[in-house]
């Protein structure tokens, strides 16, 4: 009895300094994180607003982390092959995934994705937002957005908005100003921002709806008029355009949205790493002032709260989507 009386103490001590060893774990695993290369998953082609928040974050955790970071753009099926791919790799924090609004509203259009927002992924940081914007080509008379609603109401199937996207938030916000106000308006896909903008540029299609950084050089520049920037709040990149809100049409508010997330159970430790390395870039006055020339702003919320955002843009814009019949197979 004595021999099996020292054994059980011997066991529990035993049990404790596991258990000691599992909760400090978190902490170790944080401490040494990352031991070798980051692969950062970018769903996009290089060059455009999610490519250029992804290498941003890249870079500057790079320096701070001593271990390099790696942008690997994959592009496809609207952003939906680079987040599958996210989905399925190992949670152990070496691939991470910059995600954009596409990443929420994509399940809403496609008959079959290979992937679910919420429960394949742990969120780490909504890392900066744009604000989508309204332009028209300068001979369109309109100056502000209920100038433009009576004007499409006085000629209905005459006018066209250019979109960027298919899915896109600036799409599905010129479809939702179609469905508000009741418009006869068409719309017009692009593979790409670029594409839309140049489209109105040459008056192809007088209206664009677009995030804010494609089209910022031509409304500076007067190539194209800005008419409103859909958002609650005028942006610092363009200080004299008024919101949508202002002008007195509200509803339409929209972001095109930069996070980054990692596949589901990633080990909190490294997302909380993660998310105190994004707090830190998005406050330093550099990095805020990039953002600002591009027509971002810096965000950095909790891992909770962008797993927030996430559930409401998914449920506001499956509406939407489903009211104007889009669907991708």
């Amino acid at each position: 009895m004595r021999a099996f009386g020292m054994w059980a103490r011997l066991s529990a001590f035993c049990a404790s300094l596991a258990i000691a060893g599992f909760l400090t774990a978190p902490s170790r695993a944080a401490d040494t994180y990352p031991e070798h290369k980051v692969r950062v998953i970018v769903p996009f082609a290089a060059g455009g607003p999610t490519d250029v928040i992804g290498r941003m974050v890249a870079e500057r955790l790079s320096e701070a982390w001593g271990q390099q970071l790696y942008v690997e753009n994959m592009p496809g099926a609207g952003g939906n092959l680079g987040v599958e791919t996210g989905a399925r790799a190992a949670p152990d924090g070496y691939t991470i995934v910059v995600v954009s609004t596409g990443f929420i509203i994509n399940p809403s259009m496609y008959s079959k994705i290979g992937y679910d927002p919420v429960k394949d992924f742990a969120p780490i940081s909504l890392v900066a937002a744009s604000p989508n914007v309204v332009t028209v080509h300068p001979s369109v008379p309109a100056k502000d957005l209920k100038e433009l609603i009576a004007l499409i109401k006085a000629n209905p199937g005459k006018y066209s908005f250019a979109q960027p996207a298919t899915g896109s938030t600036p799409h599905l916000a010129g479809e939702l100003f179609k469905q508000i106000y009741n418009l006869d308006l068409v719309t017009v896909p692009f593979n790409g921002a670029p594409l839309a903008v140049n489209s109105t540029l040459g008056n192809h299609t007088p209206i664009a709806f677009t995030a804010l950084p494609p089209a910022i050089g031509n409304i500076k520049d007067g190539s194209l008029r800005g008419v409103a920037v859909l958002a609650n709040q005028r942006v610092a990149a363009l200080p004299d355009l008024a919101t949508n809100v202002e002008e007195g049409v509200s509803g339409l508010e929209s972001d095109t949205l930069t996070g980054i997330v990692a596949p589901a159970g990633t080990p909190q430790a490294v997302i909380e790493k993660w998310h105190a390395a994004i707090v830190k870039m998005a406050a330093d006055p550099e990095t805020k002032k990039k953002l600002d020339t591009l027509g971002f702003v810096p965000v950095a919320n909790s891992p909770n709260e962008f797993a927030e955002r996430i559930k409401l843009e998914m449920a506001r814009w499956d509406k939407v989507v489903k009211t104007a019949g889009i669907h991708v197979d």
